[in-house]
């Protein structure tokens, strides 16, 4: 885990292609027992920035232990899971948005 620029924090995560990828991590939560990250690509979260109004998608990855006991975030498959932990952080992020 890395942090820069006041507390964000980045990840440089692998796909299964073997590319590397930055990410920022924008939100977590817990869901039954276990823990969530909302994700964006680093670059994408730069473009937002830029633009008036900007939005980008992100993804959801669980935290989980490997076998040497270190943590790993991996994709979540199970489409109520999934759906259930993409809502906890639609409300989370819903509430963070200031209206004018």
């Amino acid at each position: 885990m890395e942090e820069r620029n006041n507390e964000r924090e980045f990840f440089t995560l692998t796909d299964e292609e073997g590319n590397e990828i930055e990410f920022e991590l924008i939100g977590t939560t817990e869901y039954k027992g276990n823990l969530y990250f909302a994700m964006i690509p680093a670059d994408a979260a730069q473009k937002a920035e830029e633009e008036e109004g900007g939005f980008c998608e992100y993804v959801i990855l669980r935290v989980e232990k490997d076998e040497n006991g270190d943590d790993t975030l991996v994709t979540v498959d199970d489409d109520d899971e999934f759906d259930d932990v993409a809502d906890r952080f639609d409300d989370m992020f819903s509430e963070e948005i200031e209206y004018d």
